[in-house]
């Protein structure tokens, strides 16, 4: 085989958690109210059109989150010898195999986007004596024998990927125009959403493909490498930070605050001291702490990590749990204050009356009436969760600086900044593609929110009711 499976633990979450997400959808398939509020979500074009770039994010975080070891070229005499197959030590993702190009060819240093020279002019001797000019790049317009057909090239590049973009879309146009022509009094799934995102999306993307085949589309950093390689890699490392912390932190915080809702008394006081105490600490204080001690842990033990990408990757999940154990206070909070108020309805009281046990009350009546909290809960701190990779990686207790990251491109732009002239082209691109899905993020929640609210508006008392009925 010419190469050998990798499985880190952030991968293991990762896909776990995907699953977790499928198996959350089929039971708010199974949930009345929740069903009802996800069919009233499908008809809001801006959730679906959120909801399909939130997937292409996705998408690209999953293949990110495939690894391997390539199989080492072997010479003749070599193979000869040696029965088994070696594997190299870097640990590559399909995401690397499909962007081989981008991660392989590096130039010297920095290079402005599109550009085909570099950014730093070089000393160099020539027949005419010892001149300093900026030199043409190795990769970015090498195909280019004449530097000035650069601006042709560069248009002619992005008209291919609109072209094509238009190509692609059109059909999908007329078959959705086709659609509400035969249906026009049709209320189900706003694919109009799907389809503006979508054309939004190949609109960006295809030209950017086009350009990144010959150019680099963002640029490069200072030790030459490509940015949009570095941008995308830093979308796993986003996705892992808030979804995996949220796989942490939700189960503390739905069984305390229950528990502390429902029973009150002493496990009430104790959850509420213990929330209250974390509440107390300084938050960035209480996970640098605990992030240096990781790191010395895992200093003092090389022997435990075969490749680099196995050290970063520990360090990445014990962020996660740090960041999860951290973070549950305020769902917590939340979900207590919602048990009270539901622990004192009359189905609830019924069910207590009729000796139906504490356990099968919290599975079969409170918590689908708290599932739509715990959604909204989940959707908003998705994006507070990016925004805290940046800043821990930013203040240089974040991931392992091996590791690619939002957070640690704009570390490593901070000083590029202050440079003449300046290297602004990292940071942007980390903005940028930080507030795509942040937005994306919180517009799909602000549409989550209001579905699950008006839903639970024009629940009646009785559909409540009839729930002990079934219990």
């Amino acid at each position: 085989m010419n190469f050998q499976p990798v499985l880190l633990w952030s991968d293991l979450l990762f896909w776990l958690l995907a699953f977790a997400v499928i198996g959350l959808g089929v039971y708010s398939a199974r949930v009345e109210h929740l069903r009802r509020a996800w069919t009233r979500l499908g008809r809001d074009p801006v959730a679906t059109g959120t909801a399909s770039i939130l997937c292409v994010f996705l998408a690209v975080g999953l293949m990110d989150s495939l690894h391997y070891r390539p199989r080492l070229e072997e010479n003749l005499a070599a193979s000869e010898t040696l029965d088994a197959a070696r594997y190299a030590v870097e640990v590559r993702s399909l995401l690397d195999a499909l962007l081989s190009d981008l991660r392989e060819q590096h130039e010297k240093t920095y290079s402005a986007p599109l550009a085909i020279r570099l950014y730093v002019m070089e000393t160099e001797e020539t027949e005419m004596g010892v001149t300093r000019d900026y030199p043409r790049l190795t990769r970015g317009g090498a195909h280019l024998a004449d530097e000035s057909g650069h601006r042709r090239d560069l248009l002619l590049r992005a008209a291919q990927g609109i072209v094509l973009a238009a190509l692609l879309l059109f059909p999908l146009k007329m078959a959705l125009a086709r659609h509400r022509k035969r249906c026009p009094d049709a209320s189900g799934f706003a694919w109009q959403g799907v389809l503006h995102a979508l054309g939004v999306f190949l609109l960006f993307a295809l030209p950017i493909a086009f350009l990144a085949a010959g150019y680099h589309v963002f640029g490069t950093d200072k030790v030459g490498q490509d940015v949009l390689y570095q941008a995308l890699k830093s979308i796993r490392t986003a996705l892992v930070i808030s979804l995996v912390t949220t796989l942490i932190m939700l189960p503390l915080a739905i069984f305390l605050g229950i528990v502390a809702g429902y029973f009150r008394g002493w496990a009430d006081d104790l959850i509420q001291y213990v929330y209250t105490v974390l509440n107390s600490i300084p938050g960035v204080l209480l996970i640098a702490a605990a992030v240096l001690m990781m790191q010395v842990f895992i200093d003092t033990h090389p022997q435990w990590f075969t490749t680099a990408a196995e050290r970063a990757d520990l360090r990445l999940v014990a962020l996660c749990f740090i960041l999860g154990v951290t973070s549950w206070t305020g769902l917590a909070r939340l979900l207590r204050g919602e048990t009270l108020k539901l622990r004192e309805l009359d189905y609830i009281q019924a069910a207590r009356a009729f000796g139906v046990s504490s356990a099968r009350i919290i599975a079969r009546h409170l918590l689908p009436n708290l599932m739509h909290l715990v959604i909204i809960a989940l959707v908003m701190d998705f994006s507070a969760l990016v925004l805290t990779e940046a800043v821990l990686s930013y203040i240089g207790i974040g991931v392992d600086p091996a590791m690619m990251s939002f957070g640690s491109m704009i570390n490593n732009a901070r000083m590029e900044l202050s440079r003449e002239p300046a290297v602004w082209w990292s940071l942007a691109a980390a903005f940028a593609f930080m507030l795509i899905l942040v937005l994306c993020a919180n517009l799909f929640a602000d549409a989550l929110r209001n579905a699950l609210a008006d839903t639970l508006a024009d629940s009646q008392p009785e559909d409540r009711a009839s729930s002990l009925a079934t219990g």
